[in-house]
């Protein structure tokens, strides 16, 4: 149960975005190829959306393959986009069936046609989901900020859109993320402190939590341990406020 004391301090958690890492290391502490690893985290995803579900949330973005990753070894990359089609041949219906909508953002120029045919036809399988799930792939946020920047420009070339009239409202409608809201807090597993390019315009008031654990052992309960610290915070999105804010306890 959530104890509002301030309404003014009270923000629901709406969207959750996570940065997966640890598969590798995972993997590695096991004696295990670090594809193994991944495959791990793949398993853990439908846990984790079912978890969130419980709590309300209704918006879970995944930073699944960063743009930077296709610097990593061929073998490795070529597994990741295996694992990712893999990923959505066997979980449309499943996602279909439990009201997911999926939505994927990303620059798709590096993928062959087919996988590009599948994402398609993923999204528009699940198109009435009322829960979003949102996979980040080949994603980078200096590069979704670019794109719509260069769409805005080319509006504006055009004659079609006056600079002076450009807004924050209008520029997020050009990100990957759309109509989407912000996310709320943001989970970093894996131990490392930082956002790696991961929706850059997006995480500006964000909460931030990190987690030692690697993302295949992350499980239902340490979700859990997450969403009770984003709880506990205030959030002044640059404003102050009076020191008061929101209990949250839990009822049997």
């Amino acid at each position: 149960m959530i104890e509002i004391v301030s309404s003014d301090d009270y923000h629901p958690l709406k969207h959750l975005a996570i940065i997966m890492d640890g598969n590798n290391r995972w993997a590695t502490l096991r004696g295990l190829a670090g594809l193994s690893g991944h495959k791990a985290g793949v398993e853990r995803i439908r846990g984790i959306l079912s978890s969130a579900k419980s709590h309300g949330i209704e918006v879970v973005s995944l930073f699944a393959f960063s743009s930077e990753n296709w610097r990593r070894p061929a073998s490795e990359v070529s597994g990741l986009i295996e694992l990712f089609t893999n990923y959505l041949l066997k979980e449309i219906d499943a996602l279909k069936a439990d009201g997911v909508r999926l939505k994927i953002i990303g620059n798709r120029n590096n993928f062959n046609n087919d996988l590009c045919r599948l994402i398609n036809k993923a999204e528009q399988q699940t198109a009435d989901g009322h829960f979003t799930l949102v996979l980040c792939v080949d994603y980078g946020g200096r590069w979704d900020i670019l794109e719509a920047a260069r769409q805005l420009a080319l509006q504006a070339k055009s004659g079609d859109l006056h600079p002076e009239t450009i807004s924050e409202e209008m520029f997020s409608e050009k990100l990957q993320l759309g109509e989407l809201p912000d996310p709320d807090l943001c989970i970093r597993t894996g131990g490392e402190e930082r956002i790696s390019n991961f929706l850059l315009w997006h995480l500006a008031y964000t909460e931030l939590y990190v987690s030692n654990c690697f993302w295949p052992d992350f499980g239902p309960e340490l979700l859990d341990r997450a969403i009770d610290e984003y709880y506990s915070r205030k959030r002044r999105f640059g404003h102050r406020h009076a020191e008061m804010g929101l209990k949250r306890s839990r009822e049997d």
